[in-house]
């Protein structure tokens, strides 16, 4: 069974603060590959101590980070 998806915004949220991959992976000592993975969506499990870098590294809020998708019927 579908149950929906949960979609990232790293790709967006980066290009409107004019953010670089490769500088977001330094200032937060994630490796690239698996950055990469998270900003095509490409994921299994998502690491909350990511999710929590991320929002405080951007000055964000989960939810601008994170959204649900539900399934297509």
């Amino acid at each position: 069974m579908d149950y929906g998806k949960l979609e990232l915004h790293i790709n967006e949220l980066l290009e409107s603060r004019k953010i670089s991959k490769n500088q977001i992976c330094k200032a937060l000592d994630i490796p690239r590959s698996n950055f990469n993975r998270y900003c095509k969506n490409d994921f299994q499990r998502l690491d909350a101590g990511l999710i929590c870098k991320l929002c405080h590294y951007l000055e964000i809020e989960v939810g601008e980070l994170i959204t649900y998708q539900p399934p297509e019927k």
